[in-house]
């Protein structure tokens, strides 16, 4: 297509948001003489899931039609950029185990540690609690009434993957688990389809965005978007309004020709038909240096077996005998630990206002005790919480019925993974008029009434 002058604006600066700043900057039809690209943002980069995940990359993701490409894009992002050394850019073992932990296997390892004096994660803010706060009970009223509720399960791969399942011992590397308590084990993925990597997601995120303000993106931090202005037909952008929430005063921007609508699980907020929700995740981060393996599991608990947390306040246990807390070693002498998303709290307004519940960080930390005495002696470094984006349909990525109008949200706890690839894919839907490296009709906005 012969290039015309555009405006473009991204609302949102996590990992879509910026990978899409980046790559609109590196399509060979940029010009930065005729092309202007604005991205919102309103707290700062990377200041919610895509801060907090565990930015693990697999060719066995989902969803299969942006997953290869994405995973490509990122050995060649790192190889280009020094992506080893600034994001934490490796290959590693990822592997599913089933365990079942006994009362006699139960001792004091599953009591949560004390906190460590200082917290050397990147962020100490927007839904992180650094441990060396006060303890609190972790519980309100309005948490309190969801103890009994089912964790949410998200995609992770397909039946096929998880029927490989197979009574066999631990990789001999994979010695921060105790095998002992192991029935099952194996590789991520389908045969052909197994090799993982992974990134530290906050500093990626970052790099992105520094990567895209390089290259004459426009980042505005602290704008939370209040309005997308449409012709007097309704059927084209025109304009953008935010708040600057430094003055607390509406700004304008004329002569928009596109917008990306990437705010993670508040683009439902701000492009209410898409549907997209968000699903609040906890995590935690041990400082622990193991060998490089990621960690799924499936962990049988004593039915009426209370983490010591929760015994000690007279709560009731929280479990159903089943857990399934996902664990990654971390380059730098971090481990990363997640559970499934609840549905407990409400989306907040801002990433600056997510709220975490310590004792749900701290049930993680008590069931992964129970499998791995090298992180039941590690110290905490971390207790934090975001949202991830879920759109019931997949991932959005493309247009909508409005011209110059473009969504790319709703990537779950894959955001990190399909970031470059949907990046990528916005490039071309905006400068070339159609997705040119993989075909993503399926994940097509308007096919969803967008």
């Amino acid at each position: 297509m012969e290039p015309r002058p555009r405006h473009i604006i991204i609302i949102g600066g996590g990992v879509i948001g910026c990978t899409t700043a980046y790559y609109l900057t590196r399509h060979p039809s940029f010009n930065p003489l005729i092309h202007h690209i604005t991205l919102l943002e309103a707290t700062s980069i990377a200041a919610a899931a895509s801060g907090k995940a565990g930015g693990l990359l697999g060719l066995w993701a989902y969803p299969e039609c942006i997953v290869p490409l994405s995973y490509r894009l990122h050995s060649e992002l790192a190889a280009e950029h020094g992506g080893a050394e600034r994001w934490g850019y490796r290959r590693l073992d990822c592997g599913q185990i089933s365990a079942v932990v006994r009362k006699a296997d139960l001792d004091s390892t599953s009591t949560p540690r004390k906190a460590k004096s200082a917290t050397p994660t990147k962020q100490d803010n927007n839904g992180v609690l650094p441990v060396a706060q006060k303890e609190s009970n972790g519980h309100n009223g309005q948490e309190e009434q969801h103890d009994g509720q089912e964790w949410q399960k998200l995609v992770k791969q397909d039946k096929k993957a998880t029927a490989l399942l197979q009574k066999s011992k631990l990789p001999p590397g994979l010695d921060w688990i105790n095998g002992n308590l192991v029935q099952e084990y194996a590789e991520m993925g389908q045969p052909g389809f197994t090799e993982t990597a992974q990134v530290h997601p906050f500093q990626f995120t970052q790099a992105m965005a520094a990567l895209a303000r390089d290259a004459g993106t426009d980042i505005r931090i602290g704008a939370k978007v209040t309005r997308i202005g449409l012709n007097q037909a309704e059927t084209a952008v025109t304009s953008i309004s935010y708040l600057d929430r430094a003055s607390n005063e509406t700004q304008t921007v004329l002569g928009v020709t596109d917008v990306v609508v990437a705010a993670g699980p508040w683009t439902g907020r701000v492009l209410p038909r898409t549907r997209v929700e968000g699903l609040r995740a906890h995590s935690v981060v041990f400082s622990a240096h193991v060998s490089p393996y990621a960690v799924f599991t499936n962990i049988s608990l004593p039915s009426d077996w209370v983490p010591a947390h929760r015994a000690a306040r007279g709560q009731r246990r929280r479990h159903r005998g089943n857990v399934d807390p996902e664990i990654y070693a971390r380059p730098g002498g971090e481990v990363y630990a997640c559970g499934e998303p609840d549905r407990a709290m409400p989306l907040p307004d801002t990433a600056d206002a997510v709220r975490t519940d310590e004792a749900q960080c701290d049930d993680m930390v008590s069931y992964i005790a129970t499998v791995s005495p090298v992180l039941a002696a590690a110290p905490v470094a971390a207790k934090q919480a975001c949202y991830l984006p879920q759109h019931e349909g997949g991932p959005l990525v493309g247009a909508t019925s409005v011209a110059g109008l473009w969504v790319a949200s709703g990537h779950t706890c894959w955001g990190i993974q399909n970031g470059p690839g949907t990046g990528k894919l916005v490039s071309e839907f905006i400068f070339d008029g159609a997705a040119c490296s993989a075909d993503v009709s399926e994940l097509d906005p308007r096919k969803f009434g967008v």
